[in-house]
């Protein structure tokens, strides 16, 4: 395929068709084409019959299932947007690995929430949280379908040094969106916090933080808005634990970008709020790893 592709994962269920949807039309977006791979969930040791035998094995149902859902799936993409160049690959490998693997080089990756049954469901919710964590490129999680269109794109600041990825992701998507921009910084720190201290954080201290953080903020913003200066731009500084707060945002925003930088985290590092997030938002969310 010509060009960095947009990847999606499928498994036939109805999330990651919901997936594939969305990825075709971000690829629509961006020019760019489709390429929709499938794992086959083989335990290890699992081999097909190759001829041997006039039955079926485990392994070449769940092989036929992979091939029938990547067909599916390129003629769901082809049915929502006539003319997209699609490529189908089939993974060899175990679905979370392999999945987040075929990003390499990609545009981004878009993945399901969960997959299809009790099984699959928590098959590919391991395989969308292991590739929001590790890939290399920007991955979109698919959450809940919605008619809703807020014309604004959310992105969290964490650590104004290492989210230019992620803002530059937000406002690029902004752009071709025709959307605004909403930049939300929450800040949670433990001799402030409610539930320890049994009170409210006291008005001075948290005036002085909270004024600093947003000239933090409206100076990090200055650049970009000079970037893409058709880009309306706003932003929030609240109180509170951040996954929470872009949980919140992503009710009503099209889109929610966070930038990710390591997958060793503490209590309330970014990893914790990238999975808080992933479990709890309301609409797709973008995992952006740090340049």
């Amino acid at each position: 395929m010509a060009g960095k592709p947009i990847v999606v994962g499928t498994d036939g269920s109805s999330e990651s068709l919901r997936a594939v949807e969305w990825a075709a039309r971000e690829a629509v977006l961006r020019g760019a084409p489709l390429r929709i791979v499938s794992a086959a969930a083989l335990l290890p040791r699992m081999i097909g019959s190759h001829g041997t035998s006039q039955y079926d094995t485990v392994s070449d149902v769940i092989r036929e299932d992979r091939d029938h859902s990547l067909a599916s799936a390129a003629e769901l993409a082809g049915q929502t947007a006539p003319g997209l160049l699609i490529d189908t690959d089939q993974l060899i490998g175990q679905p979370a690995e392999a999945v987040t693997e075929s990003g390499n080089g990609a545009l981004m990756l878009v993945v399901g929430s969960r997959g299809r049954g009790a099984f699959t469901a928590m098959l590919l919710g391991s395989v969308s949280r292991y590739a929001a964590i590790h890939a290399g490129c920007p991955v979109a999680v698919i959450r809940e379908e919605t008619t809703a269109t807020h014309k604004q794109v959310g992105v969290g600041i964490s650590d104004p040094e290492t989210c230019s990825a992620a803002l530059e992701f937000a406002f690029e998507e902004a752009a071709l969106r025709k959307a605004s921009v909403v930049a939300i910084h929450a800040w949670h720190t433990p001799e402030f916090d409610v539930s320890r201290a049994g009170h409210a954080p006291a008005a001075p201290a948290a005036d002085v933080l909270e004024d600093a953080a947003a000239g933090q903020l409206e100076k990090l913003l200055s650049d970009w808005r000079a970037k893409y200066p058709d880009v309306q731009v706003s932003q929030d500084v609240v109180h509170g634990h951040p996954g929470r707060a872009l949980v919140g945002l992503s009710a009503r925003t099209d889109l929610t970008v966070i930038g990710r930088r390591s997958t060793h985290e503490g209590a309330h590092g970014p990893g914790t709020v990238t999975h808080a997030v992933l479990n709890h938002a309301h609409g797709p969310i973008v995992t952006v790893p740090s340049s």
